[in-house]
């Protein structure tokens, strides 16, 4: 894996207002030079909705630089990073590149994929592009998230390295697809809820799908 790390940001909870109407956001992410990674996440970062958002699973969100040029092309909008409000903007791990389970080294840290990120409408508001979201969900590039495995201090310039991949059989990208186009995909759900690594949110989603 030939990974370049092109940003990091954090940022806490503020308040926007989206058509005549107030929200609470972490959304708005600033470029750092440094910071802490806790398995609770990173310093100075957080979520406003904590039903829908963060915890121990989702605690590192990454969106590939490689979409800003499709969605730019697509909408004939710049776009800032970090638009999508992810904490590593990176080259070379792509959701059809990364699986779930995947153990990286980034900076002093070692994080675990987890589950790809089930995007909401506020990508959309933050953008001001309406069918941005339906667009990331029709396509599921949708960014990911890992769990920390190992605390450590982050560099913006900080390394990253694959230290293990348990399985090939899901990407993100792959369980993007059952999860948002193939749910009828027993089989394949039932496989993807034996992966270890699996976040407890997509277990959760995974089960309701198999239950109904």
């Amino acid at each position: 894996m030939k990974a370049t790390l092109i940003q990091l940001n954090v940022g806490e909870p503020k308040e926007y207002v989206w058509k005549d109407q107030v929200e609470q956001s972490a959304i708005g992410k600033s470029k750092v030079a440094e910071v802490y990674l806790s398995k609770a996440g990173f310093a100075s970062d957080g979520v406003a909705n904590t039903k829908a958002h963060g915890g121990p699973d989702r605690a590192v969100c990454l969106y590939p630089y490689e979409h800003y040029t499709l969605w730019e092309k697509e909408f004939g909008q710049r776009l800032s990073i970090p638009a999508f409000g992810e904490n590593i903007t990176t080259v070379g791990m792509t959701e059809k590149e990364m699986y779930i389970g995947d153990v990286v080294q980034l900076g002093e840290a070692v994080i675990e994929v987890t589950q790809g990120r089930v995007p909401c409408s506020t990508i959309s508001k933050h953008n001001g592009i309406n069918p941005l979201l339906n667009r990331i969900v029709e396509t599921s590039l949708t960014g990911y998230f890992f769990r920390v495995i190992e605390e450590g201090n982050i560099l913006a310039d900080a390394k990253i390295k694959l230290l293990d991949r348990v399985q090939e059989n899901y990407s993100i990208l792959r369980g993007n697809q059952i999860l948002f186009h193939e749910q009828e995909n027993i089989a394949a759900i039932e496989e993807m809820l034996q992966l270890k690594a699996l976040s407890d949110e997509w277990r959760g989603r995974f089960n309701k799908i198999l239950a109904r």
